[in-house]
């Protein structure tokens, strides 16, 4: 077996891995205080998951994205307030509505464009971060140094949630039962126009959706196919997108991902997740995470002070 195949296999075992591990974004308040007390009864004084999921405060001080995306940790978070004229928090009593001031002032200015430039009333927001970032005891791999966020694909009612729908909602699943398309009944043009005014933002290095979601907008992107590079296929992601911005300018400690690939991505890339190894990959165990003294150094001063 050549070493290119083992190192693919060893990456989808590790997508594997990760995804048997990860409570559901879609569970409600009931479900998600379970998986969390289950995680913190199994995992280990110094997993990076349970001294930073048990934060509840920031770090204070200036900002900075220190690592990764997927390892590292965010000082002086901000929270992006629960209510705006055109988004409202979803999940609140998760406590992950916090990230870097570049990206809640992103996320304040574009959700203020939304119905202008897509038809789309506002954005009902998941999960950004935990207040000092870090491994989450529950769901995601990444969200860790306040650069990504999550928008769900439902538009914003016209009145405010109270918090038990916030915390008990389901988000809207756009995406066919067969995985290879996405649901034609709910799938909408402002869909596709909500996508492309994020891609088309110079601060967005990446956006993840469902590759069905990806398709369709591969079959209904007009002339100008640019900004389809940086929306990438990844796992699940049906119901919501995942935003993740470049590291701010400055910001020595934070660490950008490589340059998404030339082109739309619309070609046999795209394909390769439509074949049963993608949709159907093997369930792996869940494992502990980093701890603590995995994390860049500066994340162990995050939450020594507590």
């Amino acid at each position: 077996m050549s070493m290119a195949v083992l190192m693919w296999s060893a990456f989808l075992a590790l997508c594997a891995a990760a995804l048997s591990g990860q409570a559901d974004a879609q569970d409600n308040a009931t479900q998600e205080a379970a998986h969390r007390q289950a995680m913190l009864a199994r995992l280990p004084a110094d997993a990076a998951k349970r001294v930073f999921g048990l934060m509840t405060t920031p770090f204070a001080g200036p900002p900075h994205a220190i690592g990764d995306y997927t390892k590292g940790c965010a000082a002086g978070a901000v929270q992006l307030p629960a209510d705006g004229p055109t988004w409202q928090v979803m999940r609140p009593s998760r406590n992950r509505s916090w990230g870097h001031p570049a990206l809640i002032a992103f996320l304040e200015r574009i959700a203020a464009a939304a119905p202008s430039a897509a038809g789309w009333p506002g954005l009902l927001v998941g999960d950004i971060g935990q207040p000092r970032g870090g491994p989450m005891l529950t769901g995601h791999t990444s969200h860790q140094i306040g650069l990504d966020a999550d928008i769900w694909l439902t538009p914003m009612p016209d009145r405010r949630l109270s918090q038990g729908e916030r915390d008990e909602m389901l988000a809207t699943n756009v995406v066919a039962a067969d995985l290879n398309d996405i649901e034609p009944t709910v799938w909408r043009p402002q869909h596709r126009r909500l996508l492309e005014a994020f891609a088309r933002s110079p601060e967005i290095a990446r956006i993840f959706v469902n590759p069905a979601i990806k398709r369709a907008l591969c079959r209904e992107a007009g002339a100008d196919r640019s900004w389809l590079a940086r929306i990438r296929p990844w796992w699940g992601h049906n119901y919501h997108f995942h935003l993740r911005l470049s590291c701010p300018r400055g910001e020595t400690e934070c660490r950008d991902q490589a340059p998404v690939p030339l082109g739309d991505g619309c070609g046999a890339e795209l394909n390769w997740w439509f074949t049963a190894e993608a949709k159907h990959p093997a369930p792996g165990p869940p494992g502990i995470g980093p701890r603590v003294s995995d994390l860049p150094l500066a994340c162990a001063v995050l939450v020594q002070g507590r």
